[in-house]
């Protein structure tokens, strides 16, 4: 009677991963498995119960991460999360109190807000960006300098 528990309840756990594939409910079904050797083998109840709560937290605790790790799909990071921790030009003075800020990040132009109340970065200035909510970059300071063009020298100035 015993057996026909622990390979029902093995039974159980299978379908419930099967449903659900999410790695929650198998490791529970190694621990009936082990219950239910030990139950073949004649072992009292109580210990079947014993092994499978701990063959079942052990498997939980030790392989589940590793196999959420392997099996789990790579995220692809999308154009906009690629953005995040960037440095970026402002093309528009960022003022969050006056509703302006632009700043291009790989050619596309974004419309930008100040991550911190009451800051505010003058057009020019390269910023990093913090997040992004929706189509507008929160940014902060980065801390370099804008580059500014260098204007092409005449015959006379190269002489």
């Amino acid at each position: 009677m015993e057996a026909m528990i622990w390979i029902g309840l093995i039974i159980l756990f299978v379908l419930v991963e099967i449903a659900t594939v999410g790695l929650t409910s198998i490791w529970f079904a190694g621990g009936a498995l082990i219950s239910l050797i030990l139950c073949l083998c004649g072992v009292g109840l109580g210990w079947q119960i014993g092994v499978f709560f701990v063959v079942s937290l052990v498997l939980v605790a030790f392989t589940r991460p590793w196999a959420m790790k392997y099996l789990k799909p790579h995220l692809i990071r999308t154009n906009y999360e690629q953005a995040i921790g960037e440095n970026v030009c402002l093309t528009e003075t960022v003022d969050n109190q006056r509703g302006t800020g632009t700043a291009v990040y790989k050619g596309q132009e974004w419309t930008a807000r100040a991550s911190e109340d009451g800051k505010r970065y003058e057009a020019g200035t390269i910023v990093k960006v913090k997040e992004i909510r929706g189509v507008t970059m929160y940014v902060t300071e980065s801390g370099l300098m804008p580059q500014v063009p260098t204007p092409p020298q005449t015959e006379q100035e190269a002489e």
